[in-house]
Parts: C-alpha cells; sequence; structure tokens
C-alpha cells in the first residue's frame, strides 16, 4: 500500500460500455452480449482522495477499436471510492467508502450513484453504513437485489437491500457478521481481515477471502431478504501465511481461484455449487523461478479469469508484473508463462475489456493505467499504446450489458 502526505492512496477504476449493440461473439468464440467492438466505451476512476491529487469518481473513455484511452475528468465528488460495482440492470454505481469512522461509528460507507444521461456525470442517491471500518469490496448479486462488503479493518462482511431505484436499505439484524479469529502472521493476521466478497452465479452462495484468518468463508445469502448465515462447511483454511486477498470462479467450469496475498501464490479449488464447499486442487506460485523474496517484498493483489477461460492472470506488487498463466483444459490447474511488466508499478486491480483483446492495469505509485494486448493463442502480454495519467489508479471495471 502506498502513504501520501500521511494518508493511504489508492483508486479505484470503473469501466463501463455505452448504449445498445447486436450480440456477437470474440475472437476466442465466447458471447460478450450487447457490444460494439468499435464502440466508445465510458470508464470511471475512483480514487482515494486528497484536497491536492483528487476529489472523488473521474471518468475516461476507452476504445475498443484502438485500444486507448482519452484523459480523465471528474464525474463526482466523493470521499475514497475505492472499490465500484454496478447494478446489473440499472444505471447505477455503488462504491464503497473506505474510511474508519461514518456517523460517529466505527464504520466505512457504501454510495450509490445514478449515471447521468450522458455516462460521464455521477448523481448521489444514498448512503449507508457498511457497519465495520475500511470497507474495501463491493459486489452486486445477478438480479439486483442486495449489494454485498468486505470490511478489511472491521474484519466483517455486510448485506444490503436494493430499493426499485437502485438506492441503498440499511442492513438489517440478519445481514452482518463479525469474524473472529487470527493467524500465523503478527503483523498481517493479528486479527480478522476480509478482503473481497463474491456471488456464485446462482446468487446462493457468498465467498469472503478474509487475509487475517487464512481462510475462505462461505456464507448462505437470501437476496430476497437481505440476510447471510454461515455455510457447512463454514469456510476451508488455506495455508498458514497464506493471505487469502481476492477470488474468482472460473467463467464455465466448477473451478475456483484465490489470489493470496502474502506468499504470492494462486490456490485452485473445486467448486461445489450445490453444497457451497470448496475443495483444494493445487497452488502455483505468481513469481518466475529464482525470485529473490529475501531482498524484494512481493505480495499480489488481484486475479482475473480471461473470459475464454484459457488463461488466468495475478497482480505483483514488488516484482511489479501481470502474472500469466494457461489453465490445463482438463484439470483447470494454472502454468506459468510468463508476465507483463513494461509500465507496472503496484499494481492492484486490472480488467479485460469486454472483447477479450486488451488487459488495463491501474499501476499504482505511478499514477498511470498501462494497457497490453493479449495474444488469442497464449494468453501473453504485449504493451500496447500510451499509458494515461490518473491518480494512483487502482480497481477497473467494465459493464458488458445494456443498462435501463
Amino acid at each position: 500500500m502506498r502513504m501520501a502526505k500521511g494518508a493511504m492512496v489508492t483508486a479505484a477504476l470503473w469501466l463501463c460500455v455505452v448504449g445498445a449493440t447486436n450480440a456477437r461473439t470474440n475472437a476466442w468464440g465466447r458471447h460478450v452480449g450487447d457490444l460494439n467492438e468499435n464502440q466508445t466505451m465510458t470508464m470511471l476512476v475512483g480514487t482515494y482522495t486528497t484536497p491536492e491529487k483528487s476529489q472523488g469518481i473521474y471518468t475516461l473513455t476507452f476504445d475498443p477499436a484502438t485500444g486507448t484511452l482519452s484523459e480523465p475528468t471528474l464525474a463526482v465528488e466523493t470521499r475514497n471510492p475505492t472499490f465500484l460495482a454496478l447494478h446489473p440492470t440499472k444505471r447505477v454505481v455503488y462504491a464503497v467508502g473506505e474510511i474508519g469512522e461514518y456517523e460517529g461509528k466505527p464504520a466505512g460507507m457504501i454510495s450509490a450513484f445514478a449515471i447521468e444521461p450522458d455516462g460521464k456525470r455521477l448523481r448521489l442517491l444514498n448512503r449507508q453504513s457498511t457497519r465495520g471500518s475500511g470497507p474495501c469490496h463491493v459486489c452486486v448479486d445477478r438480479e439486483g437485489r442486495v449489494v454485498l462488503a468486505a470490511n478489511y479493518g472491521g474484519g466483517s462482511t455486510v448485506i444490503l437491500g436494493l430499493n426499485s431505484d437502485g438506492s441503498l436499505k440499511p442492513s438489517n439484524e440478519h445481514g452482518f457478521i463479525q469474524h473472529r479469529g487470527k493467524s500465523v502472521n503478527p503483523r498481517r493476521q493479528e486479527g480478522p481481515h476480509a478482503h473481497s466478497v463474491n456471488l456464485d452465479e446462482a446468487n446462493r452462495f457468498a465467498i469472503v477471502a478474509d487475509l487475517g484468518l487464512d481462510k475462505l468463508l462461505v456464507y448462505k445469502v437470501d437476496t430476497r431478504e437481505a440476510t447471510i448465515t454461515p455455510n457447512d462447511p463454514p469456510a476451508i483454511d488455506l495455508p498458514p501465511g497464506s493471505g487469502p486477498r481476492h477470488f474468482t470462479f472460473h467463467p464455465t467450469r466448477p473451478l475456483a481461484y484465490s489470489v493470496n496475498e502474502l506468499d504470492s501464490t494462486v490456490t485452485t479449488l473445486a467448486w461445489d455449487a450445490s453444497t457451497g464447499r470448496l475443495t483444494i486442487l493445487g497452488h502455483a506460485s505468481t513469481l518466475p523461478e529464482g525470485f529473490d523474496a529475501a531482498s524484494v517484498n512481493n505480495t499480489t493483489a488481484e486475479i482475473v479469469v480471461h473470459p475464454s477461460g484459457r488463461f488466468l492472470y495475478a497482480s505483483n506488487r514488488g516484482h511489479n508484473s501481470i502474472a500469466v498463466f494457461s489453465l490445463d483444459p482438463e484439470s483447470g490447474l494454472p502454468t506459468l508463462r510468463g508476465h507483463g511488466r513494461e509500465g507496472v508499478e503496484t499494481p492492484r486491480n486490472f480488467v479485460i475489456d469486454p472483447t477479450g483483446r486488451y488487459l488495463l492495469v491501474g499501476s499504482q505509485t505511478a499514477d498511470r493505467i498501462v494497457t497490453f494486448a493479449i495474444d488469442p493463442q497464449t494468453g501473453d502480454l504485449t504493451p500496447h499504446g500510451q499509458p494515461v495519467s490518473v491518480f494512483a489508479p487502482v480497481c477497473l471495471r467494465f459493464v458488458t450489458h445494456k443498462a435501463e
């Protein structure tokens, strides 16, 4: 994490396709929905706010035909919007406010913003407490009924219902769970630190990666009542000191992957969608053979599976790279192929554009967004175009549906 003028500086990045087009398949044969590969996309950038550098969420445009970005302009002023998520059908974006106190209590906030017709400005609908400090991740269920957030500072998970206009309801008495325990790293794992929350395809289960506990916690989700309860089994243990951070499902197979911040690994897991059970299949390093971990500290941040299901990517902070893996067509286990490095410094979140042709990285300490072209046969990354200056970019999001 980067500190600037006494404040931790990060950012969140959201990318939105504007307008409707015909359905098609991309170069990998995967359906990409309402997407025109020649149509400019809107991109929103959220930041850890500072008076000198950033006031909130910014907007850019991305041209998928050329893989180029425009310069940013301010979309809305808001405090520390470090992770963003989109409503599946409405023109609404949700942003965590990564703060330690909200309305006089130790908590962060979630803000709901309506996207104005021009696609470049946001309008606040409302805000609600996350009931735990330092929220760092947010997701929306596929039917647009609830929002969930992971509180890193508070070590907890919260779920909030949504109103018909996409605004937020307060969390109810069964919509919050406080995590308990610790693990082997006394500096980073002295207590629970929920770092991400993801829903399965059926909206039945939420998987929370808790870095402080070395666990992937599994919760049953009731989207109509906006409640969460521990599953049976309630969690799977990862290796001590691994520090699970972010988690993703394979797009077409009963598999999932966890990127582990503290030991720079990716864990492959089998997923039983009927019971919510995870089973470890293997671990793979995100670092090249011979990397000197004793002299250069490395921590991972994000993990993304290519929509084709053939490749997997993970970000390294320290080695300053995007690790490129091929996925075995039978087992789904990853094999490290190499790394994309040019222009990358402290990469946090990154995203693959809806065409599947480009990977965009928020290079946090270099204050820029870097674009790589993806080789459709190997998944390898090649630097593409010129970086664009954005203060401490972190989290990236594309939208491939037609919003109401």
